[in-house]
């Protein structure tokens, strides 16, 4: 059996910080209705935008719930 070590993902930064909903499908490679429906899912924690902007506090539960997006590498 041949063993393989695993791999540290690389780290990766994303700001918190006010995001619109394109912004935030954008960092999630999505489109925005694609986000609206897994945010659905918590939306109640969430509560509503102010204005066109999630606040800080609501995009640090959205990363919580749906995780920090990163990408890996496969061979």
């Amino acid at each position: 059996m041949n063993t393989q070590k695993q791999k540290q993902l690389p780290k990766q930064t994303v700001m918190v910080k006010p995001y619109t909903i394109s912004e935030l499908a954008r960092i999630y490679g999505v489109c925005r209705e694609t986000l609206q429906k897994w945010i659905n899912e918590f939306k109640d924690e969430v509560g509503e935008r102010k204005g066109r902007y999630y606040t800080i506090p609501q995009v640090k539960i959205i990363f919580e719930n749906l995780s920090v997006p990163y990408t890996i590498e496969v061979e």
